[in-house]
C-alpha cells in the first residue's frame, strides 16, 4: 500500500537527527540529510567517499528556512476559538487565549504573562529534577554503601574463618606433635627392652652350648672342668617372662578423649562471646564500632544511609530485645568522662509509636539514674557496671570493682508501665574518648528474650 502523505514539517525532517534539517546536503541517492549529521555518522570504509563528494541541497536548505520564519510568524492558536494563545491559567495548568480566558470555563481562575508562566514552571522543574537528582543520588550511594557493606563483611567473614582455620592448624600440628613424641619415646622403650632381652638371650644360649658339652665330655674331663662350668652356669642370669611395663601403650584417652570439647575451650582464648553486639546500621553516623561489634568511640560525623532505623542522636542500639525475664550484663566504660548506658522501650500505638528510656549517665564527674521518675545521683568511680533488667520490676544497675566496703546500686522502677512489653538494650556516647572503647561482656541471662534489636534515645 502506497504511503501516507506527509506534513510539511515531517517531509523537512532530517532522519538522522529527527530535526528540522541544518545546511542539508543530498547523495546521489537522492537522499537529503543535515551536513554535521553525515558527517560524523559513521559510514563502513566503502562510503567513506561520500562525505566529501556530497554536494549541498541548496533548496532545501531555503524551503526549510522559510518554514521556520513562516512557524515564528504563525505561533500556535487556540484549538477552541483559533485565537493566539497570550495567557496562562494557573488552574488548569495550560495557555488560552483571551476568549477562553473571559468563559464560563475560566471563571475566578488565575491567570499568568506566558512568560512568567514559563519561568515559574521552568523553576519548578528544575527543583524538581533537582529532588529527583539527590534522591538518584542518595540511592546510588546507599547501592555503594550496601556493597561495600557487603565486601567488608566479607572480608570480616573470610578474616575469621582464616584465624579460626590458623588456630585449627597450630592446635592440630600441637597435638600430632604429642602424639608422635609418645609413639617415639614408647617405641623407644621397647626397643631398648626387646635389647636387652636379646643380649640376655644370647649369653643364656651360649652358656647352655657349652654346659651340655661338658655334659657329654668323658669322665676325666668332665670332672677336671666341673667347678669351672658350675660357676659358669650359676654366674648366668636367668631370662624372666617378659613383662610389659605399665603404660607402654599410646594414651588414646589423652589424645581422643572429649577432643573437640578441648578444642572448642581452647579456642575461648581467641574467640569472644558477647550475648549483646551493637548494629551498626542503628548508630548514629559519629559513632564507629570495632570490628566485633562490642565496642564504640566517638569520631567525626561521617555519610552514611539515613535508612529509618537510624538515630539522629548520638546513640547506637544493642541487638536484642526482651519481653520477660531477668537479665544483666557487663558493661566496661573505662576512663571515658561522658557516657550513658541503659535500655529504652517501646509500644506500637497504630501508626504511632511511643518511646522510653532509663540509663545510668556519668556527666560532669557524678553517676545518675535517669529516667521518667526521679533521679538518684552517686559519686563513687566504678569502671565496670552489671544493668540488671527484669521487666516487672524495673533496672537495677550495681556497680562493680568498686572500693572495699563501698556500695553503689541505682534502682529505677517508676519506667516500666504495663503495656511496654518489650524491653531493648542500647548504649548513648555523647563523648566517648577515642582511645578507649565501652565494651559489653557476658554476666548472666535468664528468662525469655525475643530476637531484635533496640534503640535508645535521648
Amino acid at each position: 500500500s502506497a504511503a501516507p502523505d506527509l506534513t510539511l514539517e515531517e517531509e523537512l525532517i532530517c532522519s538522522i537527527c529527527h530535526e528540522l534539517f541544518k545546511d542539508p546536503v543530498v547523495l546521489s541517492c537522492s537522499h537529503s540529510f543535515c551536513k554535521v549529521c553525515l558527517k560524523n555518522w559513521d559510514f563502513p570504509p566503502i562510503n567513506r567517499a561520500l562525505r566529501s563528494l556530497a554536494p549541498r541541497n541548496l533548496a532545501l536548505r531555503n524551503l526549510v528556512q522559510k518554514y521556520e520564519e513562516q512557524r515564528e510568524q504563525n505561533p500556535p492558536l487556540c484549538k477552541l476559538h483559533s485565537e493566539r494563545l497570550r495567557i496562562f491559567c494557573l488552574d488548569h495548568e495550560e495557555p488560552v487565549c483571551l476568549v477562553c480566558r473571559d468563559s464560563r470555563t475560566h471563571t475566578d481562575h488565575k491567570f499568568s504573562p506566558l512568560e512568567e508562566a514559563a519561568e515559574d514552571l521552568r523553576e519548578k522543574f528544575t527543583l524538581a529534577l533537582q529532588v529527583l537528582t539527590e534522591t538518584k543520588q542518595q540511592f546510588e550511594d546507599t547501592a555503594a554503601h550496601i556493597t561495600a557493606q557487603a565486601r567488608h563483611t566479607e572480608a570480616q567473614i573470610r578474616d575469621t574463618f582464616d584465624k579460626l582455620h590458623q588456630f585449627l592448624l597450630e592446635e592440630e600440628d600441637t597435638r600430632m606433635k604429642a602424639l608422635r613424641e609418645e609413639e617415639e619415646q614408647k617405641t623407644r622403650r621397647m626397643k631398648d627392652k626387646m635389647a636387652a632381652v636379646s643380649r640376655d638371650m644370647e649369653t643364656l644360649s651360649k652358656t647352655i652350648a657349652e654346659t651340655e658339652e661338658q655334659l657329654i665330655a668323658i669322665d676325666i674331663s668332665f670332672l677336671l672342668h666341673y667347678k669351672s662350668t658350675l660357676e659358669m652356669v650359676q654366674r648366668c642370669p636367668l631370662v624372666e617372662d617378659p613383662k610389659m611395663e605399665h603404660r607402654a601403650l599410646i594414651n588414646q584417652v589423652k589424645h581422643l578423649g572429649n577432643l573437640s570439647f578441648h578444642i572448642w575451650r581452647a579456642m575461648k582464648t581467641v574467640v569472644r562471646f558477647y550475648p549483646i553486639v551493637l548494629d551498626p546500621n542503628r548508630a548514629y553516623p559519629g559513632l564507629i564500632l570495632s570490628e566485633d561489634l562490642s565496642s564504640v568511640k566517638l569520631e567525626a560525623k561521617q555519610w552514611l544511609p539515613q535508612n529509618p532505623e537510624r538515630p539522629t542522636y548520638r546513640s547506637v542500639a544493642g541487638s536484642k530485645m526482651f519481653r520477660s525475664g531477668t537479665h544483666s550484663w557487663d558493661v566496661e566504660v573505662g576512663n571515658n568522662k561522658d557516657w550513658d548506658v541503659g535500655v529504652s522501650g517501646h509500644v506500637q500505638r497504630g501508626d504511632k509509636q511511643e518511646h522510653g528510656c532509663f540509663s545510668v549517665c556519668f556527666l560532669d564527674y557524678k553517676y545518675t539514674a535517669c529516667s521518667l521518675a526521679d533521679t538518684d545521683t552517686a559519686h563513687l568511680p566504678p569502671r565496670r557496671g552489671r544493668p540488671r533488667l527484669a521487666p516487672e520490676a524495673g533496672l537495677t544497675v550495681p556497680a562493680l570493682g568498686v572500693p572495699a566496703g563501698g556500695s553503689v546500686m541505682w534502682s529505677i522502677q517508676a519506667f516500666i508501665k504495663r503495656e511496654m512489653t518489650v524491653m531493648e538494650m542500647g548504649w548513648l556516647a555523647r563523648e566517648l574518648m577515642e582511645d578507649t572503647w565501652p565494651r559489653v561482656g557476658a554476666a548472666e541471662r535468664r528468662g525469655r528474650g525475643g530476637e531484635g534489636s533496640g534503640l535508645f534515645p535521648w
